[in-house]
């Protein structure tokens, strides 16, 4: 019998789930593992109240040694399940990272970026022995050293004021609606915000593309798959966790299609030189171009350079002496005129592109 997996909530331990995947599946895994913070004793406020802190059994490893083997155990099955090109993002504290990501190189994957969350709403640190503990870190790799993984730079410049994204993100804990309650006290210690898992889907995968979740917790990872049309699979040890999360999950609508789209990659575009149009007789040599105010003119040479004054060069270069700026995009600078009409340049770029 065939194994259904796509958009799925699977209630058990992630080992045993995990090998009964077939290779390469997903396209993408986020994995948010037991932190082993090795807690000792409750942790207790100045007005003597009770920290809800991670204290849960399923947090808790008998020593190093057995959080190190389990580490090595799941991150081999998901690299197995994880297709050629496909990345991994890991979550993790100060009490794990380090380790994880010592297991994620000893196994083959290739480290593209550590992320930093930084919180804007941190627990305190009570006692005052320690600075505030105010981030966690993200591990983001590829399979493989080769592997042609999946970044959405363009739309994450774009959501970031069209500045490139930085590898520090300030964003706040889950609270308030967000997070799951029952009977006024929190479903899961350390559900993860919404805003951070946007994020990295929108990053990392693309529309249709098949995300895993071997720690499902209470849902997070799935429920902005479902929101941004990206199939799931979650595997959730514990039962209450598992409950919460299909819960919540049934409650979530997918965004529209029209609302859907992105901004393609600049490196996804088929590479046109301006020289091709010329060569095929898209735009002659002698046309005159100019900027969008016609106040500034060039003349397209032979072999696809242009002339403006005494400055020879590709349409790149002349523009950014013009404006005496390192560089400029001469595809959107430069215009030319279509039947009365000014046009960018880049309008004859589309065209040969969309005719091919």
């Amino acid at each position: 019998m065939k194994l259904v997996l796509k958009n799925r909530l699977i209630n058990g331990n992630c080992l045993q789930e995990l090998k009964k995947i077939p290779d390469e599946t997903f396209d993408l895994i986020f994995a948010d593992p037991p932190y082993n913070l090795q807690l000792k004793k409750e942790l207790i406020r100045p007005d003597s109240s009770k920290v809800n802190a991670v204290n849960d059994k399923w947090d808790q490893f008998e020593n190093f040694k057995k959080y190190d083997d389990f580490t090595k155990s799941w991150l081999n099955e998901c690299k197995r399940v994880l297709k050629k090109n496909g990345a991994i993002w890991v979550i993790g504290s100060y009490h794990n990272i380090f380790r994880v990501g010592t297991a994620i190189q000893n196994l083959g994957f290739w480290i593209l970026n550590d992320v930093i969350w930084n919180k804007k709403n941190p627990m305190p640190n009570f006692k005052g022995t320690r600075f505030t503990n105010a981030h966690e870190t993200l591990i983001w790799a590829s399979k493989s050293e080769k592997s042609k993984y999946t970044f959405n730079y363009q739309s994450l410049k774009c959501l970031n004021d069209d500045l490139q994204m930085r590898s520090n993100w300030e964003l706040p804990i889950c609270s308030g609606s967000e997070r799951l309650k029952k009977n006024g006290k929190k479903v899961h210690s350390t559900q993860k915000p919404e805003a951070l898992l946007h994020r990295i889907l929108l990053a990392t995968s693309n529309k249709n593309d098949f995300i895993l979740d071997p720690f499902l917790g209470s849902g997070t990872t799935a429920t902005v798959a479902k929101k941004l049309s990206r199939n799931y699979y979650g595997i959730e040890k514990e039962k209450i966790y598992f409950k919460a999360a299909k819960q919540r999950l049934k409650k979530i609508k997918p965004i529209e299609d029209d609302f859907l789209d992105t901004l393609q990659n600049n490196r996804s575009k088929p590479r046109v030189p301006f020289g091709s149009l010329v060569e095929l007789g898209i735009i002659k040599p002698g046309t005159t171009i100019f900027d969008d105010k016609q106040k500034i003119n060039a003349k397209i040479m032979a072999d696809g350079s242009i002339k403006h004054a005494q400055t020879e060069g590709s349409i790149h270069k002349v523009a950014a002496k013009i404006l005496g700026a390192e560089s400029c995009n001469g595809w959107t600078y430069w215009h030319y005129n279509l039947n009365g009409t000014v046009v960018p340049i880049d309008h004859l770029r589309r065209r040969l592109i969309s005719n091919n």
